[in-house]
């Protein structure tokens, strides 16, 4: 009795260790089949990072991963997506080259979701578990440098200020737009935009621009620029001119090394964080749970109504630079 007891027990045993096993072998076969394509509008210094953190996340989660750079090119993007299915990808990533193209980029796709990256679609383009966006807040981002403002210049009822804008059908141009003129606006001060113009991101032009502005004559008594890459334009002709850049703060956004290393020397005022890594990771994350047909519920970040995947935005100043840089 205790011998066929035995045998018994031995292979209820056998069985659970073989149940055990094929559950654990057919979430790693689960993984292994999803497959993510991420469709780039065009890379520069922030969306590298973002790539490569959407690449290494996929690699740890053992999912299949590709990348490809519309390199600014809307008829690129479009094909890029319409070529998604037939190749077998489960999901979309995507940093849309204009907001005006998401209804054609959604259609390109066919039935496969898409998580937008980097420029937010208008929200009544977003449908929870299909067409969501995973980033950050961008009006926090503006909100954020305009506190800086506010505070650095305390003492002034008058603030003239020079705004060097992103590119200008970029989501993320509006949202900093907006969250730096509403906060400087509700301040109760008076706030005179001497000059406001848009230089798509881009160093060069940036540059361009505040030497056009210099000469009006104009008074200015900060310069928020809506990217890192624009402020240090902006300070490479302060510094040509001799102009004192810790009388004249110059501000950024997303922290990049080149700007930290602005803030350490004393050249750059501010920046904010975006978390290119945080982004990149987060997308994927999302990627794999919509290939699975799971919910985003606990996924950290996740909006109320599941349309986003918040990443959240970080001060920096010479107080904490140290923590954003290497």
């Amino acid at each position: 009795m205790r011998k066929r007891l035995g045998i018994l027990l031995g292979a209820v045993m056998l069985c659970m260790l073989a149940f055990t096993g094929c559950g654990s072998d057919s979430g790693a076969a689960s993984n292994k089949d999803i497959k993510i394509l991420l469709v780039l509008n065009q890379m520069d210094s922030f969306r590298e990072t973002l790539v490569a953190a959407a690449r290494d996340t996929a690699e740890a989660e053992g999912v299949g991963f590709d990348f490809k750079d519309a390199d600014g090119s809307i008829e690129k993007q479009v094909n890029y997506l319409k070529s998604a299915e037939a190749e077998g990808y489960d999901v979309i990533l995507c940093s849309p080259i204009s907001s005006e193209t998401v209804v054609e980029l959604k259609a390109s796709a066919g039935d496969i979701p898409i998580i937008f990256i980097n420029s937010c679609p208008d929200e009544k383009q977003l449908k929870e578990g299909k067409y969501i966006y995973a980033g950050s807040d961008e009006y926090v981002a503006g909100q954020f440098q305009a506190e800086y403002v506010l505070d650095k210049l305390a003492d002034r009822q008058e603030i003239h200020v020079v705004l060097i804008k992103g590119e200008k059908a970029h989501s993320a141009t509006d949202g900093r737009t907006k969250g730096v003129k509403q906060t400087l606006e509700s301040s109760g001060k008076t706030i005179r935009y001497v000059f406001e113009d848009y230089a798509d991101w881009d160093q060069e032009l940036s540059k361009h621009l505040f030497e056009i502005f210099l000469k009006t004559g104009s008074p200015v008594d900060c310069v928020i620029c809506e990217n890192d890459s624009m402020a240090l334009g902006v300070i490479e002709v302060c510094k040509a001119e001799n102009i004192d850049l810790s009388a004249l703060p110059v501000l950024g956004v997303d922290a990049t090394a080149d700007g930290c290393a602005a803030i350490k020397s004393g050249e750059m005022a501010f920046t904010v964080c975006q978390s290119g890594t945080g982004q990149g990771e987060a997308a994927v994350k999302a990627a794999i749970r919509f290939a699975r047909g799971e919910s985003l519920d606990s996924l950290e970040g996740v909006s109320e109504d599941g349309k986003y995947v918040w990443v959240p935005f970080e001060k920096v100043d010479s107080t904490n630079v140290s923590q954003y840089s290497n």
